[in-house]
């Protein structure tokens, strides 16, 4: 009766011992499973995440170069509109200028002539009162032309005991002149005209020979 109480407890035991071992085999089987798992749904998770930071960074150069591109294209059509502008004012500023040389030149044979006029008036005890207002008139004419003309930048040649110079002078004649210097203007036929520093008219003169 004893020796059957003691066999059934061993092998209670025995029993009990296996149990024990194969639990715990199985509990390392389930863990290493969930570990494979784990990483598996890790590896998913991440892998996508990257593909999606990468193509966003392709994307994002790609934005670059069109910014770039549209950048320079629009400081290329900048840099053509304003050399247009630019182009455009010149070109008003020439034909500006060139009327007003043209109206200067049309005025100077007005000029030459009113002074011609004057240079032949009679002295002040000569005039009479009929006529003093008339040349007064002729006076004031000169006067405002002048005026007119150094508004617009427009000057007299020097010449009178200048020496001849081709750029401003047109030597029509040559006389003797034992007083001055081989081709120094002795006389001025004809003034001559700067506007800014362009010659409109050369001034006509006379030389020492």
């Amino acid at each position: 009766m004893t020796k059957n109480v003691t066999d059934e407890s061993e092998s209670n035991t025995l029993h009990e011992h296996q149990e024990g071992t194969l639990g715990m085999g199985d509990l390392l089987d389930m863990t290493a499973l969930d570990g494979e798992w784990s990483l598996g749904e890790t590896s998913q998770d991440v892998d996508p995440a990257s593909d999606r930071v990468a193509a966003l960074e392709t994307e994002l150069e790609q934005q670059k170069v069109e910014v770039n591109k549209y950048r320079d294209e629009v400081l290329r059509r900048a840099a053509d509109f304003e050399n247009f502008r630019r182009q455009k004012e010149r070109e008003a500023m020439m034909a500006s200028s060139r009327a007003l040389e043209n109206i200067i030149r049309e005025l100077l044979p007005v000029v030459d002539d009113i002074k011609r006029l004057l240079q032949h008036v009679p002295l002040n005890s000569e005039i009479s009162s009929e006529a003093r207002p008339y040349i007064e008139g002729v006076e004031l004419v000169k006067k405002n032309l002048e005026k007119w003309f150094a508004d617009k930048g427009v000057i007299a040649i020097e010449s009178i005991g200048m020496k001849l110079d081709v750029n401003f002078h047109e030597a029509i004649s040559q006389v003797d002149d034992a007083e001055a210097e081989s081709e120094t203007i002795v006389e001025e036929y004809q003034t001559g005209y700067m506007l800014g520093e362009k010659v409109i008219r050369h001034a006509k003169v006379i030389v020492a020979g």
